[in-house]
């Protein structure tokens, strides 16, 4: 029996009508599916009831994936596309395997002989890079940093130092309530000259994206970017 193909759907980066960010052909296959992996179930039903699916939004069948998937549930993970249906992978924002579990299954998929088809959407690592004026060519992303302040400087001094020596763009993210945590450790762990990048609530209405280097960051208000999902983007100088 021919086995499925395994979407990877972009899901939104916040509210804001599907739409406004998602190519049609995304949002046809996407409701069209009848069976999905997701990182975590109330979004994704969200997000497939914004869509208006093909079938009744109770009809489709949406299993967790989790923060950290077993390994040992891909194959029951990828069941329905080995039994030669389409299935939908869905993160909880923006592009399915980047910063997000799902990678693993993707992996799988591939080892299983399984087509993965990446669907067009927003991913905020991409848009933030896009505005931030930055080196579009050569960059780094790392994930989330470390929580623990002196593991946090020494962290960013080595971004500071990676880009400064490979002229690299260095992209993070950070717990949208640590966001001015993060941005007082960048001005005192690193220099005035380097270039900070702060790309937040991309693709809502309240967009802002904002490049200065942290002398001109020192000083400005740094809880307008309190709960708000944002990228930082850091290029020395």
């Amino acid at each position: 029996m021919p086995t499925g193909r395994l979407h990877l759907v972009p899901s939104l980066l916040g509210v804001t009508a599907p739409t406004d960010v998602l190519p049609q052909r995304t949002i046809e296959v996407a409701r069209g599916l009848a069976f999905y992996v997701v990182e975590s179930a109330k979004p994704a039903r969200q997000f497939l009831k914004a869509l208006a699916p093909a079938l009744p939004l109770q009809s489709i069948r949406v299993v967790e994936i989790g923060t950290a998937p077993d390994p040992g549930r891909c194959a029951e993970l990828l069941a329905p596309a080995l039994a030669g249906h389409d299935l939908g992978l869905l993160s909880d924002a923006g592009c399915p395997g980047v910063a997000d579990p799902g990678a693993l299954l993707v992996a799988a998929a591939h080892r299983h002989g399984i087509a993965v088809v990446p669907l067009v959407g927003p991913s905020s690592l991409l848009l933030a890079l896009m505005a931030s004026g930055m080196n579009g060519q050569g960059f780094a992303f790392h994930g989330y940093l470390p929580v623990k302040a002196q593991a946090r400087g020494d962290a960013l001094r080595r971004l500071e130092s990676a880009s400064a020596r490979d002229g690299q763009a260095q992209l993070f993210i950070e717990t949208p309530y640590r966001n001015e945590a993060m941005l007082r450790a960048l001005v005192a762990h690193c220099r005035p000259q380097t270039r900070l990048c702060v790309a937040a609530d991309l693709t809502t209405a309240s967009e802002s994206i904002e490049t200065r280097t942290l002398g001109e960051w020192q000083g400005r208000d740094f809880t307008r970017y309190d709960k708000r999902p944002a990228i930082f983007i850091l290029q020395a100088g």
